[in-house]
């Protein structure tokens, strides 16, 4: 089984941000990661006018666009799908992460800084470690928001060690 880590936080603590870095150092380090963001909102993914968006406008419930680097899936739904649904579709990857997610049952790494101005989130049992400017919980581990490869070695020895 792949092992999942949902990327949490307020809004505006830096999630993207970190999750760029953390990709960037567990891609150098040769693992192949997937990532699925959550959004709270309807979202276009396709280019106004192009061959994929006029094929959705026309009614396709289902589009998808590939080339011999990339392959893409928009698939209309009734209702949000869930995230263990979309972790079935992927495969051939050492991990996967989510941002956003925060209240599914997934290993979590709160991300929190202080200059945001928001309360962190708490403690969960699903809480793994915290990448923060500054210690929110004495007994989860904690990284610094600027050295994403300490948090990567964590992932590796806690998480990856099966691999």
């Amino acid at each position: 089984m792949i092992p999942v880590i949902s990327v949490v936080g307020r809004s505006n603590s830096g999630k993207t941000t970190y999750l760029e870095k953390l990709i960037a150092v567990m891609k150098q380090r040769g693992y192949k990661v997937a990532v699925i963001k959550h959004h709270h909102q309807d979202f276009e993914m396709d280019q106004t006018g192009k061959d994929t968006w006029r094929h959705a406008q026309a009614g396709a419930d289902v589009v998808c666009l590939t080339s011999p680097h990339k392959m893409a899936l928009i698939k209309k739904s009734e209702q949000e799908v869930p995230l263990n649904q979309v972790i079935q579709l992927i495969r051939d990857v050492d991990i996967i992460f989510t941002e956003g997610y925060k209240q599914e049952k997934k290993a979590k790494i709160e991300i929190y800084r202080q200059a945001a101005g928001h309360d962190p989130l708490g403690v969960k049992t699903e809480l793994l470690a915290v990448a923060a400017d500054t210690v929110i919980y004495d007994a989860i581990p904690h990284f610094s928001l600027e050295e994403p490869a300490a948090m990567a070695d964590f992932l590796e020895a806690s998480v990856l060690k099966s691999k």
